[in-house]
This record gives C-alpha cells, structure tokens and sequence, in this order.
C-alpha cells in the first residue's frame, strides 16, 4: 500500500518524539502565546515549502517530506538555547548536536515496535539526516565527531557516504529549513513587536517587500505581515528552484550518484540571493534573537538546561523510571552521561519547567 518513503514519512509522524516538538520552542517560548512557531509548526511548514521544491525539480516527494518532518526531532527544550546549555555540559563528554541526536531518535531512542529500536527508517532518510548540514568534510570536526558518534553504533557509516553530498531530495529539505525559519522568524518578530514595519525597508530581500506594504496605506499591519511574509517565501523558492534546475541539468551523470559526486550543493539559492538570504539572517540574528527581552528567556532557559543535568547526572534516581534503570546499569560515567543527555534532550519547555519547579527551591517565569 505504501512506498518505502512513504513508510519513513508515516512512522515519524506517528513517533514519540515528533509529537513533543508541540511544546518545544521555534524562538519564543509556548506560554508567550498561541499563534508563534513551535519546533512542530516549523516543522510542517518546512515540509510544506520542501514537498513544493521536490515537486517542481521532479524529485521523490515523499523522501523529502519525512526528511523535512524529521529534521528537528532532536531539539531539546527551548530551542538554541537548550541545545547550547546542553551542548556546554556535554563538551567533556563528546559534544551535543539536534542533527546527530535526530539521527539517534530514529535509529534507537524510539522503542515501539516489537522487533527491533528506533524506527527501522530507509538508508535514503538516514544519509539525509545525517547530513543535513552537508557532507562530513573535515571542516567542522567537532560537530561532525557528534554525528560520527552517533552514527556508530547502528553499525551505517560506511552505508551513507558521509564524504559525499547528500540525495537532492535531502538538499531540498535543508534549502527549506532556510527558506522557512527565514520567513516565519521574521514574521514572529513582527508579530511580537521586537521590529516594525518600518524597520524592514532596508533589510535585504524584506526591503522590497516592505516598501511595497507602507505604500499601499491603508492596509493594517497584520496583512501587511502576512503579505511580506509570503513574497519573501514565493521569491526564495522560485529562485531554488531555477537555480537547481540549471544546477541538474549541468550534473555529468543525471543520477544519484552525480549528485553525490557534484562537489556541491544541487539544490540551492543563486549566489545573488544567497547573499540576500544571509543578510535577511544577519537582521534577524541582531533584531529578533538578540533582543533583550529573547535574552533575558534565552539565559534563564540556559539555566534551567544545566540545572537539570547537573542534577539528574548527580542523582539518577531523580528520573523516572526506565531513564534511571538505564542510568543505573551503566558501566562508566560516559554512558550515565549519555543517558541523563537524552532524557533532559527529549523533554518539552513545559516538562522541564515543571521538572525544575520539583527539584529546585527557585525556578525562573521565562518571560
């Protein structure tokens, strides 16, 4: 009834963890309000964005579709800020990374299905993931010892070239999650009243957009969001998507493997509005991520994620259950380590807050 693809996309939909990335923070944490981004509306919204790239490149649809639902499973709680706490506690240890702990979500965290751990995904879905940053050239050697090590164990790292680029259907994934945390980032901000409209009439590729928006008057600030919002999201894609047809058409060998062996990005942004896309971020780095009021919950988050895994690592009978059973059958202290980091790594913003709220006197608003 189904393709193998298929399969992947319908198992991380139905997985544990995707349903957590509800309660996991895009940038502004749950309680703040309904209507922002949460790791799981991002999610689908990079899907969405990834499904229509694959469709006009003529690309596996549904490969690219469960690589875009899974590429966030690995998130701790509060976002970036969870993943640096994390990350810091875990640097005598091997490091932390959402890519790599993604990759061992699917391949032995998920315990559901009676013949074997993890969800038994496709080596096409598990080479996308692991390489969802690009291939493991050497340039970035602590994060690429991450997912080495996380690779590992399943025993896969000869089977999913990791010095070679991945399948286009993975590269439209992550052109995605660029096109998408670009746009609905911007329009969180905007939304939150960290920018204004008028901040944006200089701001690479929102510039245009935004004049636009003031020129029309009478249109009220929620549609005028919405409207530069989705100019900037159709100007992305059409522009991956010519970029990457002139980029296939140029491969030696149109297969799997020419894309493997291009050297470089298939599916991908022309240099011109590459630039643009990174100058969108840069603003978006300094106006909406480095906004006080984002620092203030950012720093007390960070704290929240340490005080955790200081505690549970001091004292695993904390955790519950089947964690601290795991915790407590480990030989060595880098195994204990581990487990506590998986624990505190699955945990929402609001599972956390309320772990910290029991095992601490004092625990931050994060507001």
């Amino acid at each position: 009834m189904r393709t193998p693809y298929q399969r992947d996309r319908d198992r991380i939909v139905h997985a544990t963890a995707f349903r957590r990335l509800t309660y996991k923070t895009q940038v502004f944490v749950f309680h703040e309000g309904d209507h922002y981004r949460t790791r799981l509306t991002h999610s689908l919204e990079v899907a969405q964005i990834a499904r229509a790239i694959a469709r006009m490149l003529a690309l596996d649809e549904d490969l690219t579709e469960a690589l875009a639902l899974a590429h966030d499973l690995g998130h701790p709680p509060f976002g970036h800020a969870g993943e640096r706490a994390l990350a810091q506690a875990m640097a005598p240890y091997g490091g932390f990374d959402h890519n790599a702990q993604s990759f061992k979500i699917v391949t032995r965290l998920e315990r559901k299905y009676a013949g074997f751990d993890g969800l038994n995904l496709t080596l096409a879905t598990l080479e996308g993931l692991a390489k969802h940053n690009g291939p493991l050239l050497g340039t970035n050697p602590e994060g690429e010892a991450v997912i080495r090590a996380a690779i590992e164990p399943a025993g896969l790292a000869e089977s999913l070239h990791l010095d070679r680029f991945a399948s286009a259907e993975a590269q439209a994934a992550a052109v995605a999650d660029d096109i998408a945390y670009s746009s609905h980032d911007l329009d969180d901000g905007l939304r939150a009243g960290l920018i204004g409209l008028d901040d944006l009439v200089d701001v690479p590729l929102a510039g245009r957009f935004a004049r636009a928006a003031l020129r029309g008057g009478s249109i009220d600030a929620q549609r005028a969001f919405y409207e530069i919002n989705r100019r900037i999201i159709a100007e992305m894609i059409g522009d991956v998507v010519r970029e990457s047809r002139l980029r296939l058409a140029a491969l030696p060998w149109q297969s799997l493997q020419g894309v493997r062996e291009a050297g470089h990005p298939v599916v991908a942004a022309s240099p011109g509005t590459r630039g643009e896309i990174e100058g969108l971020q840069q603003y978006l780095f300094a106006g909406v991520y480095r906004h006080p009021r984002v620092m203030r919950i950012v720093q007390d988050a960070e704290a929240v994620v340490r005080d955790l895994f200081a505690r549970y690592l001091a004292d695993p009978a904390e955790m519950p259950g089947l964690w601290r059973a795991a915790a407590e059958e480990c030989a060595d202290v880098p195994e204990r380590v581990a487990v506590v980091a998986d624990f505190v790594a699955g945990m929402t913003d609001r599972f956390a807050i309320k772990e910290h709220r029991r095992l601490f006197d004092a625990t931050p608003e994060l507001r």
